[in-house]
């Protein structure tokens, strides 16, 4: 009874898809990626419950549910892919794809009178004799580690597996001992910071959980220790006499994954807080701490909103949840009712899926090797290397940034959920849609960086108060999203800028609803210009905040609008890219007719 009234009261102010701020037990979101948001559908979001895209109810494990929910449920349209409407887009296609191509193509090639600006910037490759474009540090240090992480990836998996099948009590015994043994080996002496931080931050969350000053004070503490972090560079050891320990801080700098970490802090904190007060609310008793094989294992909803008994949040369980080594770098992010519940259980996942998924790892490291060596946009892109070149050409270096942006992102998420995966642990997928397969913002953030959306709604964005306050919780979520990943001007003007952007398609919504206008004709092709607009602003603000920042940013807006040379090439992208959102809508369409929904 006390449940059902619980979903009652979150169901009328939040999302049905988002948990209740102050009850652990409400179902949770599943939405998508960086994109921490919930809010009402908006005009593109609308028409895609209605007829051109459905609205996705997946589950954080990355699986799409097969049917919709009966409050969604609807025929199909019939496909258009066989109209004269979309032979033409068919042809438009055909012919701007190559040429988006070839264009950086061209632009890397030996003859080009730029090449001599950023040649040294690029290293022997391994493709027909050419050079590749490894000169992003931070994919660098992911690809020239690939070969050792593989190696540690086996020597955790194998034994645990084993473990798992002869001794599954040793389980969390064996996960204990590598999360210790793996952190000293990336940080060395210094490995004595985030301990300490763990150690402090699980006293805070036993001491206060299930008080009123538990959320406050846990939010505190975490948000001044990435401030402190930052502002002391991971601390010295010589501010107290041990300079001599500064020397033997390990392979990686630990503050730089600390703020992956501190998300997982307080997501005990929190999912312990809430256990305390569900445990106090409840007449039942405490949930069970070990799971009988014969119960049906529950989906990634449930592991997230069902709490565990209070003595399950442990000190051990808290260190295996914050450090656990294939998660423990780049993510993805699980909660800690998730983990447990996996750690109690592991999934099955077959070794035929989890070979598929490798080769699906395979296929999108072998894309990025062939855009490294065909396609030098990023070190063109740093050395500014761009004098002389055309609008189209400018653009062009400026897309397939973004594309090495998504990329070197992917790539890092799906190596260590593979690793996961083999051990045993599903995380949600992150990007489950390519980056250039979007053209609404909030979508686009759901299916980014998943699994943070996911944590963000749960722990953010509803306690905010939701879809209530949904303006001023956007500005708070993507204020505390910029800084999050970096205490710079640029990536708070990043925030910033994605929560302008936001408001005119929530504001379209209102204005062109699709519950009255999605049965006239008219109405797809009017999503669609807004989809244009979404995307060029979508591109912008990514460009801003990842790629050229803000000087760089200004440069190719001012060569793109403020010529006629540029505002004729404009026209052609505005054109191409109406095309493409119309192939979007279509693509969601389809997927409706198969079963799949996602929201993004």
């Amino acid at each position: 009874m006390l449940q059902q009234m619980l979903r009652r009261k979150a169901s009328s102010s939040i999302p049905p898809s988002s948990p209740s701020p102050s009850t652990p037990t409400a179902a949770h979101s599943t939405n998508g990626s960086m994109a921490p948001l919930s809010p009402p559908p908006t005009l593109l979001e609308t028409q895609r419950q209605h007829a051109y895209s459905p609205l996705a109810v997946s589950d954080g494990d990355g699986k799409a549910a097969s049917r919709s929910p009966p409050a969604q449920r609807r025929t199909p349209q019939p496909p258009r892919w066989r109209t004269r409407e979309f032979a033409v887009y068919a042809a438009v296609f055909a012919i701007a794809l190559p040429v988006m191509v070839w264009i950086p193509v061209q632009l890397s090639s030996p003859s080009h009178p730029n090449y001599w600006r950023y040649q040294s910037r690029l290293s022997d490759g391994w493709i027909w004799g050419r050079k590749i474009d490894n000169s992003d540090h931070q994919y660098r240090s992911f690809r020239d580690n690939v070969p050792l992480l593989t190696l540690i990836a086996a020597l955790h998996t194998l034994p645990s597996r084993l473990i798992s099948r002869v001794r599954p009590a040793l389980r969390r015994p064996y996960t204990l001992f590598w999360c210790i043994a793996f952190l000293l080996g990336l940080h060395g002496a210094a490995a004595i910071f985030p301990l300490a931080l763990l150690a402090a931050n699980y006293t805070l969350a036993r001491t206060l959980g299930g008080t009123r000053a538990a959320v406050p004070a846990i939010w505190a503490w975490n948000v001044l220790t990435l401030f402190a972090n930052d502002w002391l560079d991971g601390y010295r050891f010589a501010a107290v006499g041990l300079g001599k320990l500064d020397n033997h801080r390990g392979i990686m700098r630990w503050n730089v994954f600390f703020n992956i970490t501190m998300l997982r802090l307080v997501s005990f904190s929190i999912d312990y807080h809430w256990a305390v007060q569900a445990s106090r609310k409840s007449s039942e008793p405490p949930v069970s701490s070990s799971a009988s094989p014969t119960d049906s294992p529950p989906n990634h909803r449930e592991r997230v909103a069902t709490p565990h008994a209070p003595e399950d949040y442990s000190l051990a369980n808290f260190i295996i949840h914050a450090l656990y080594p294939p998660l423990y770098i780049a993510g993805p992010i699980m909660t800690f009712n998730d983990y447990l519940s996996q750690l109690k259980r592991p999934q099955s996942s077959s070794p035929k899926n989890v070979a598929l998924y490798a080769l699906r790892f395979a296929a999108c490291l072998l894309a990025m090797e062939l855009i490294l060596h065909f396609m030098h946009v990023v070190a063109i892109k740093d050395a500014s290397a761009w004098q002389g070149d055309t609008p189209a050409q400018l653009s062009m270096i400026g897309f397939w940034n973004l594309i090495v942006v998504w990329l070197k992102l992917l790539l890092p998420w799906r190596f260590f959920r593979l690793w996961a995966l083999a051990d045993g642990v599903e995380p949600p997928e992150n990007m489950i849609r390519c980056v250039a397969n979007n053209y609404s913002i909030l979508g686009f953030w759901r299916a980014w960086h998943r699994s943070y959306n996911l944590w963000v709604v749960r722990y953010i964005y509803v306690p905010l108060g939701g879809t209530k306050n949904a303006i001023w919780s956007t500005a708070l979520v993507f204020t505390f999203v910029a800084l999050w990943h970096d205490l710079t001007l640029r990536l708070l003007t990043w925030g910033w800028l994605i929560s302008v952007f936001v408001l005119p398609e929530m504001a379209a919504s209102r204005v062109l609803p699709a519950s009255k206008y999605s049965s006239r004709p008219w109405y797809r092709h009017v999503c669609a210009l807004g989809g244009v607009l979404n995307v060029l602003a979508m591109m912008a603000a990514n460009l801003v905040g990842f790629v050229l920042g803000t000087d760089g940013t200004r440069y190719l807006v001012h060569e793109l609008a403020g010529t006629w040379q540029g505002a004729r090439f404009m026209l052609v992208a505005a054109a191409c890219l109406f095309v493409g959102v119309q192939v979007m809508f279509e693509y969601r369409e389809e997927e409706l007719r198969r079963g799949i929904w996602r929201r993004c």
